[in-house]
């Protein structure tokens, strides 16, 4: 009974978190009107990071996708301008699995309750590409994902998400 009470638990907290993980995901939106067929050199305007060593990464990550696309980055005056923003913060999930006698609702008598706390961090990039003649935004990329103890895990949870980021980029829905 002792390793049924500490296996629902623990079962229950796995479960709770690969759901949660799934929530994390890669989502892009764009400008239906854009032509993105105009669109030949890009130039960063900034990225912005928690961690100042990531901004780099970043701008090499987006900058391999977007030449591989046929885009060719320039120093400035791009057709398209640059804006990264990459955050991190600390997150929890609670878990709770009562062990009494009764309905869930009803909460036994005499049994045990015990809450699991499990702590994560969660990375979010957001890249954003403006038209740099009009100043409008054309295209937004955001990812984010539970992030690992070890930067080198993180590095290539990056060049992944990146790389689901530009897959389908061109839009091929351009100019309705």
């Amino acid at each position: 009974m002792k390793a049924f009470r500490r296996f629902v638990p623990a079962a229950l907290a796995v479960f709770v978190l690969s759901v949660f993980a799934l929530a994390f995901d890669v989502q892009t939106d764009y400008d239906k009107k854009a032509d993105f067929s105009q669109y030949k050199t890009f130039s960063w305007i900034k990225v912005k990071t928690t961690d100042p060593l990531w901004q780099d990464r970043i701008k090499e990550a987006v900058g391999r996708e977007l030449q591989a696309k046929g885009l060719q980055q320039v120093d400035s005056g791009g057709d398209v301008a640059l804006d990264a923003v990459g955050s991190a913060k600390d997150q929890q999930e609670y878990t709770t699995f009562y062990d009494g006698m009764g309905p869930w609702w009803w909460r036994g008598f005499g049994g045990e309750t015990t809450t699991t706390v499990t702590n994560y961090r969660v990375g979010t990039l957001v890249v954003d590409m403006y038209d740099a003649k009009t100043h409008r935004l054309i295209w937004r990329g955001t990812s984010s994902d539970t992030l690992s103890s070890k930067p080198s895990k993180n590095e290539k949870k990056l060049n992944k998400d990146v790389a689901r980021m530009f897959d389908k980029f061109p839009p091929k829905n351009t100019k309705e």
